[in-house]
């Protein structure tokens, strides 16, 4: 029973990183809605893990480590892959501008930058109740959400569909996960109404965002967090 307790939430960790695996795998063979279920499940168990560690008081070293190099699978090859695909149709052509390399190849540069953001994460003591920076799920789900409502339904085409916004895109995400500004997290600092303003803003415009505009809202629903964490940046000490 000790061995269970005490490696039950590396277990939960594992359990991540065997589902953002396979939703890589999945992405690339082009199964977007099993990749989409994969990506669920990694959210789920991340929150899991971290959940059962307090609960059962068994953090450890180990369990630090074991949750960073889960995640950089699931939130940070998957949508570095995602934004590979988006951009392979294009070849090495940018309009009249020939290069040595397949433009495609830039997309990975959310993998560099999702691994340096949870390098920084694990460092930064400061980031309890606010993180610094976009966090690598919220990312995943917004690059994610993004080519899986292209894909379905033909959304965001004037984005799928130019190199140049999905590079620029590429910069921005790049950019925003290891900047100084401060997002929303859901840990709760205190009970105060007032102290939770922007979360509740949050849920709130979210509850709305997805069942109005169905799959475009998960994206979008990443936007509007980015939005409300800009609008609220004194409160999030």
């Amino acid at each position: 029973m000790d061995f269970l307790r005490n490696n039950l939430a590396n277990i939960l960790t594992l359990g991540n990183l065997f589902s953002g695996t396979v939703g890589v795998i999945q992405l690339l063979a082009g199964n977007y809605e099993i990749t989409a279920i994969c990506i669920v499940i990694s959210l789920v168990l991340d929150f899991l893990d971290g959940f059962v560690a307090r609960a059962l008081k068994a953090n450890s070293a180990l369990g630090i480590q074991l949750d960073s190099l889960a995640d950089m699978v699931s939130f940070g090859v998957l949508p570095g892959v995602t934004m590979f695909m988006a951009l392979a149709p294009f070849g090495n052509e940018l309009g009249s501008i020939g290069l040595p390399f397949e433009v495609k190849y830039l997309g990975l540069l959310i993998t560099l930058f999702s691994c340096l953001r949870l390098a920084i994460f694990n460092l930064d003591e400061e980031q309890t109740y606010y993180f610094k920076g976009l966090n690598t799920p919220a990312n995943t789900i917004l690059i994610f959400g993004l080519y899986y409502a292209f894909m379905q339904n033909g959304d965001f085409s004037f984005l799928l569909n130019n190199p140049w916004l999905l590079l620029i895109l590429t910069a921005v995400s790049s950019l925003i996960l290891v900047s100084p500004l401060r997002m929303i997290s859901m840990k709760f600092k205190s009970m105060q109404l007032k102290d939770n303003y922007p979360k509740i803003a949050l849920v709130v415009g979210v509850c709305i965002i997805i069942p109005f505009f169905g799959a475009a809202g998960i994206p979008l629903s990443i936007l509007f967090y980015i939005f409300i964490s800009l609008l609220f940046q004194k409160q999030l000490r």
